[in-house]
């Protein structure tokens, strides 16, 4: 949130006969629309996770019906590839870097030591803690925030949430959300210190941002650009059965006082949601805008990480067709990932942070994982990125319609010596990555019995061996796992024909 390969033997080919006609066939494959989804969430972690918080229901997108994708493994036209975040990053994004309760976490690097700001625990308004590298931190036990506004509900506790600190050039300023003394209603207000230490004292006697008639506002969040800084925040209508709205309002250097009228910037509109959009961080990368938010009850598997991009700065701007970190992506070791902020990390490439629950998930602990961005579509290590094989580049094989797959298509026929499918792959950052293959093998041996397949593996033009297939039936989809390592940027990994027969639904880099 702060500013800023030989053939086998057998009777066993894959023929079409009783099936669809092929879409595609030699050379490579046609651009396809994708159908729409329909936005369910889906297989939300290890059973435990979900025990302690039910993740209950919520309504399909009627934009992207009727097919059922789970959210985490959606995919992109050929023209623009669609992905999920991709990769492991090193230390592993599924280790928190802060294994305590640590909310909303916002970041800013005085000196090359970085701040890091939490909601409330344990009596204190503000949490703090310190560290050099985003991994090893120090904890502050004082509280940065040790009196709030004279506008805030003066009962403990006094419900402070979501912190923002940057810099103004004359000291620190923390804007903060807490629940307003008049109407109850959760607000933003603003305090000031001479270092990020603190201690933070209020900047007047009035909130920031106030507006009652639309629920209140909460999540501050900071951008400047030419020399204007701008708020961001969320109406918080959730409270009163009203809209969320993203807003962006010029404020005033030192963010005490608003200087602008709001723009909204989009608001709840996807099943994924859970009728609510919030926490947003703005930045500007490969020359767009990119809009990261939070969205659907923070107590649940269902909290996810959502994003947005546009031309200008108050937009229009238009969502991903999936969400950035859910629980999914993070195949459950990461529950209900959002509350995220970008920062610069000591290498000079991008780092995100944000909350998620572990293997306590009483309490939101802090993450961190390189963040990479594909011609302004982010991209997060440690989450899981689908490719569908039927959007990638198809040789000598033909794309048909296919029972259970993702997208209703596969890739089959991929029978010929010169047959393959490749996939363009993007990593946030260099190393090791598990390639996750979704198949299906219906190949049968000289006597009639189910056989194993394999597939030729090339990452980047070199050769990255042989991915085994054992045998599920034609249409059964599994998944198969193999270790893959791949440069920081755009990867080429091609599965060629290999022994036997094996259809292609997708692939997820991981």
């Amino acid at each position: 949130m702060h500013d800023r390969t030989t053939t086998g033997g057998g009777p066993s080919r894959r023929a079409g006969a009783g099936r669809p006609g092929g879409l595609g066939a030699t050379g490579r494959g046609p651009v396809l629309r994708r159908r729409a989804f329909a936005a369910a969430m889906a297989a939300l972690g290890a059973a435990a996770w979900l025990t302690a918080f039910p993740t209950g229901v919520t309504t399909p997108d009627p934009i992207r019906a009727p097919a059922a994708v789970p959210d985490a493994v959606r995919g992109r036209t050929a023209a623009a590839p669609r992905f999920l975040p991709v990769g492991a990053a090193a230390p592993s994004p599924a280790a928190p870097v802060l294994d305590r309760e640590f909310a909303d976490p916002d970041v800013v690097e005085v000196g090359g030591v970085f701040h890091a700001y939490a909601t409330n625990v344990a009596g204190r308004n503000v949490q703090h803690a310190t560290s050099t590298d985003l991994v090893h931190w120090t904890v502050d036990e004082k509280d940065v925030l040790p009196v709030p506004g004279a506008w805030v509900r003066p009962e403990a506790p006094h419900d402070v949430w979501a912190p923002e600190v940057f810099d103004n050039g004359d000291g620190f300023t923390l804007q903060y959300t807490a629940r307003d003394r008049v109407g109850g209603r959760q607000c933003i207000g603003a305090a000031l210190a001479s270092t990020p230490d603190g201690p933070f004292r209020p900047a007047g006697d009035e909130a920031l941002v106030c507006p009652t008639e639309e629920g209140g506002a909460i999540d501050a969040s900071s951008y400047t650009e030419n020399g204007t800084r701008h708020l961001l925040w969320k109406s918080d209508g959730n409270c009163c059965r009203l809209d969320t709205w993203l807003h962006i309002q010029t404020v005033s250097w030192d963010g005490t006082r608003v200087t602008g009228e709001p723009v909204r910037l989009l608001r709840q509109d996807r099943g994924w949601e859970g009728g609510l959009v919030e926490a947003p961080t703005l930045v500007k990368r490969d020359g767009r805008y990119v809009l990261l938010y939070s969205a659907g009850d923070y107590r649940t598997a269902a909290y996810a990480t959502g994003w947005a991009i546009a031309d200008t700065l108050t937009g229009p701007y238009v969502k991903g067709d999936e969400p950035l970190l859910t629980t999914t992506s993070f195949s459950g070791a990461i529950g209900g990932p959002g509350g995220q902020d970008v920062v610069t990390g000591p290498g000079g490439g991008d780092r995100i942070l944000f909350h998620g629950r572990g293997a306590d998930p009483s309490r939101r602990a802090l993450y961190v994982a390189d963040l990479g961005f594909a011609d302004g579509r982010p991209v997060v290590r440690g989450s899981k990125t689908l490719y569908e094989a039927e959007l990638a580049r198809v040789n000598r094989a033909t794309i048909r319609e296919a029972k259970d797959a993702w997208g209703d298509r596969a890739v089959g026929h991929i029978d010929e010596s010169g047959s393959f499918v490749e996939f363009r792959i993007y990593a946030a950052s260099s190393g090791p990555h598990t390639l996750t293959v979704r198949y299906g093998n219906g190949s049968l041996d000289a006597a009639g019995a189910p056989a194993a397949a394999t597939h030729g593996l090339t990452v980047n033009g070199a050769a990255a061996g042989v991915v085994d297939y054992p045998y599920t039936g034609w249409d059964a989809w599994q998944p198969r796992e193999v270790p893959v390592e791949l440069r920081e940027g755009w990867n080429t990994l091609r599965l060629s024909k290999g022994e036997r027969y094996t259809e292609l639904d997708a692939v997820q880099v991981a």
